[in-house]
């Protein structure tokens, strides 16, 4: 971890709202204000004419635009290498995308402390290896240093204890707190159950689902007005792009309406007609019930994971616009027996944890330029954090039954205490092999198919006339800051070889810098 001259943020890349924070001189965890006076920026992308791109713009504005030049949602798109979107003839990608979300960010920050250099990055907990992989490259093309990728419930949590005066306070007993954070956002779901003393963080376990989000409650509720508009004039508004943004515009207005008031009503035209439909907050949670059990399913597998009783958790948090929904405070209470907090601004809450733990490296690593930081070094220094694994790693094998099988096969299981160590002995399955190809998966299905392909690689130079079943060795290490390596030994003749994981599917740094130059050539306002 390297860091340079210059300021430090937290930074909450989130799919419908970003925000950036820094623990300032007083040792506050200060959201910082965007060029509009907002604390939250759209994470939307209007792609206008000559390199001019327009982050975070106004509803307004987005209902004026062509739909095929918004964009909206990329961080769903993190990690896909088949995403395509091309725009004056030129194909951007997801870290491109969310790399001028990340540079409008900057250059608001920029306008309370400058330079802005270092950033923390916060992700989905429930992410895997490409995503965050890519999330790290966005920041680079942004021109930021990300000295770190933090899981946004682990931040949660550490703004939470800080803004109580308990995180890194050596004078207060180490009595244990157990808090589950519920953090359902835009666009990604997460539930995490984390342990903590003033001084230790430990994660005991996670579960989440990327693909779902308050997005999904919005869709949902623009199909049930789309079907009352088709049910009243035949006509179907999702069948052309401007008119279904706008439903979908006014469905997401009506949805945060129904989170403060118990009705609300959608006013939408489409060819000459008009509908003016009220809808109740009871409708919609009809609507949308089963995207709301969904999560309280996972909820449940992870609070039976840890053998945690609900009843005694010390707290839970709600963290993303989302979870404002009134539903979810009435699920939570009712499975854990105690209202969830409202202590925390859930849509400021993991930026401000961000910069916390940003501050908390720079104090580890003597880098700190700030006289905030140094003020609090003794302090921020006394913190250490556990984290788990949130998918579970493996490698391809052959069935002993059907030789054309391939299986994964479960080296080290999600949930796993980081840093994690697992050595397994396998055989070759053929005579006098040229090398061995080692697959490394990541998931928990039995099918390869169902699993990210992270990497490969081969180990060669083996001893003639190796015969079929000769034993060899896999080591697969997973350390503290997420950084996995595996090596591969074969044991009669001691050869091995040692590789750490380089995203099959990502970015190289050839990539990084054509991306680079290529975001150079646009204007982000």
């Amino acid at each position: 971890m390297k860091f340079v001259e210059g300021h430090t943020v937290g930074i909450d890349l989130g799919t419908s709202y970003s925000v950036v924070a820094r623990l300032d001189e007083d040792g506050e965890a200060t959201v910082l204000e965007n060029a509009q006076g907002r604390l939250v920026t759209p994470s939307i992308v209007i792609l206008a004419d000559d390199g001019l791109v327009i982050v975070g713009p106004s509803q307004e504005r987005v209902v004026k635009e062509q739909p095929d030049r918004v964009v909206t949602a990329i961080k769903r798109k993190m990690g896909d290498a088949s995403f395509e979107l091309y725009h004056e003839k030129r194909r951007l990608t997801p870290e491109l995308i969310s790399s001028m979300i990340l540079t409008k960010l900057r250059q608001d920050a920029e306008k309370h402390v400058k330079p802005v250099t270092n950033a923390v990055i916060t992700v989905p907990h429930y992410f895997n290896e490409p995503k965050r992989q890519a999330t790290r490259h966005a920041g680079r093309i942004a021109g930021l240093n990300v000295i770190d990728i933090i899981n946004e419930p682990t931040a949660a949590t550490l703004a939470y204890a800080w803004q109580k005066g308990e995180l890194g306070n050596p004078d207060l007993p180490g009595k244990e707190r157990t808090v589950l954070v519920y953090d359902l956002g835009g666009g990604t779901f997460d539930v995490t159950i984390v342990r903590y003393t003033p001084t230790q963080f430990t994660v005991l376990a996670t579960d989440g689902d990327t693909m779902l989000g308050g997005i999904d409650w919005t869709e949902r509720l623009a199909d049930h007005v789309a079907r009352k508009f088709e049910e009243k004039f035949g006509l179907d508004p999702r069948t052309e792009p401007m008119a279904k943004k706008n439903l979908l515009i006014e469905a997401e207005s009506a949805k945060r309406e129904l989170s403060l008031w118990e009705k609300s009503t959608v006013t939408l035209t489409f060819r000459g007609q008009t509908l003016e439909l009220e809808v109740n907050r009871t409708t919609f949670e009809d609507l949308t019930h089963d995207l709301l059990q969904r999560t309280q399913d996972t909820t449940e597998f992870t609070i039976d994971h840890t053998g945690v009783d609900p009843r005694k958790l010390d707290t839970v948090l709600l963290v993303g616009g989302s979870s404002t929904m009134p539903a979810v405070a009435a699920m939570l209470e009712k499975l854990t027996g105690k209202p969830p907090s409202r202590e925390l601004n859930p849509q400021t809450a993991v930026a401000q944890g961000a910069a916390i733990h940003a501050a908390i490296l720079e104090a580890k690593h003597g880098s700190s330029s700030s006289e905030s930081v140094r003020s609090l070094e003794r302090r921020l220094r006394n913190v250490s954090t556990t984290d788990v694994n949130s998918h579970s790693l493996g490698v391809e094998i052959t069935d002993r039954n059907d030789p054309n099988i391939k299986l994964n096969h479960v080296m080290i299981p999600r949930n796993s205490r980081l840093p994690v160590r697992k050595l397994q002995r396998f055989q070759t399955t053929s005579h006098a092999p040229q090398s061995i190809h080692v697959r490394l998966l990541e998931g928990e299905a039995t099918e390869v198919s169902s699993c990210t392909f992270i990497g490969d690689f081969r180990l060669v130079g083996l001893p003639q006339d190796l015969p079929k079943g000769s034993p060899v060795e896999i080591i697969y290490t997973y350390d503290a800051r997420g950084h996995i390596h595996v090596s591969l030994k074969e044991v009669t003749g001691n050869h091995q070889c040692v590789v750490e994981i380089a995203w099959s599917h990502g970015l190289d740094e050839t990539a990084i810098d054509a991306l680079t130059r290529l975001a150079a050539d646009y204007r982000v306002e």
